[in-house]
C-alpha cells in the first residue's frame, strides 16, 4: 500500500476543478465542511455521510493498563475517542480497487 496522502490543498483542488469555484472560494468550502464535521464530533454527535461512512465519538472508562517496560499497572483516565466507521459501499469500493490490482499484476513465478 503507501499510496499518496491526501491533503486540504487536494481537496480544495479538487474541489476547484470539479466545482467551477474559485481556489479562494474553493478553500473556504472545504475548511467550513471540515469545521462543522469537526464541531458535530466535540459535541458528541455522530456524523453520518452517506456512502462514505460515519465518524462516531465513544466513551472509554477508566482501566487498569500496565507499562510495557516495567511491567507496572498503571491507571489510565476515562477519556472519549473518535471512531470511523466505513459504510458498507466504501468498503465494497476498496475491495473492488484492491480486485483490479490484483488482477492486473502478472502472476509470480
Amino acid at each position: 500500500m503507501g499510496g499518496k496522502t491526501v491533503t486540504r490543498a487536494d481537496l480544495c483542488e479538487a474541489v476547484y476543478k470539479t466545482v467551477g469555484l474559485s481556489r479562494t472560494e474553493s478553500s473556504q468550502l472545504v475548511e467550513l465542511v471540515i469545521e462543522e464535521i469537526c464541531a458535530s464530533v466535540e459535541r458528541g454527535e455522530a456524523v453520518k455521510l452517506s456512502s462514505f461512512g460515519s465518524f462516531i465519538v465513544r466513551s472509554k472508562s477508566e482501566r487498569l493498563g500496565r507499562n510495557p517496560k516495567t511491567g507496572e499497572e498503571v491507571p489510565i483516565s476515562p477519556r472519549r475517542v473518535m471512531v470511523f466507521k466505513p459504510s458498507n459501499v466504501l468498503k465494497q469500493k476498496i475491495n473492488e480497487e484492491l480486485l483490479k490490482l490484483e488482477g492486473s499484476s502478472p502472476a509470480g513465478d
